[in-house]
């Protein structure tokens, strides 16, 4: 069984985020814990997504939304223990009015391509992040890229339930790690 581990964006994800219901209805999916979701330092995400993929007892495939995709890529160019992928969801462009200021840290996005698969997974009328935008990043770190639709910030607020499709396709990326 490979061993997931949610990397929840900024404000964390609440009850009606998919994350949070892929963790309840799978006790096994692991939640990495950083000292402030609401206060993000660059350094303390990156510290605490080494220790949850160093406590894994094998190399898990990191599930990251939002603001966690940035962390993905900066945590990618410090470390080099093993992964066997990431599916990243919704990602963020720091230079979108949109885009939070206590994450400023996490803006200069690394363009450096992954060591590990990756899968993208975007919206197209997502206010944190255009289409262009994240076709860019998905070039840049050697990612495939699956365009949903629109589905805002595929969060709680996209109203998707337990997004029985996000996690379709989780389970067909995992399935060719």
């Amino acid at each position: 069984m490979t061993e997931i581990i949610h990397l929840p964006g900024i404000g964390n994800s609440g009850e009606s985020h998919w994350q949070s219901r892929w963790e309840s209805a799978d006790p096994a999916i692991r939640r990495f814990d950083p000292a402030s979701w609401d206060e993000p330092v660059i350094s303390d995400w990156i510290a605490a997504l080494e220790q949850a993929v160093r406590a894994a007892r094998t190399p898990p495939v990191l599930v990251a939304h939002s603001l966690a995709c940035l962390l993905v890529a900066h945590w990618h160019q410090v470390s080099d223990l093993p992964i066997k992928g990431a599916m990243l969801v919704a990602v963020p462009d720091p230079a979108s009015p949109a885009f939070p200021s206590q994450a400023a840290g996490f803006a200069e996005v690394p363009r450096k391509r992954f060591r590990f698969p990756s899968l993208i997974v975007a919206s197209t009328d997502d206010p944190y992040g255009s289409l262009p935008y994240v076709e860019t990043r998905a070039e840049q770190w050697g990612s495939e890229l699956k365009v949903i639709g629109a589905a805002g910030h595929i969060n709680g607020q996209s109203e998707l339930g337990d997004w029985p499709e996000g996690l379709a396709l989780l389970r067909n990326f995992a399935s060719r790690l």
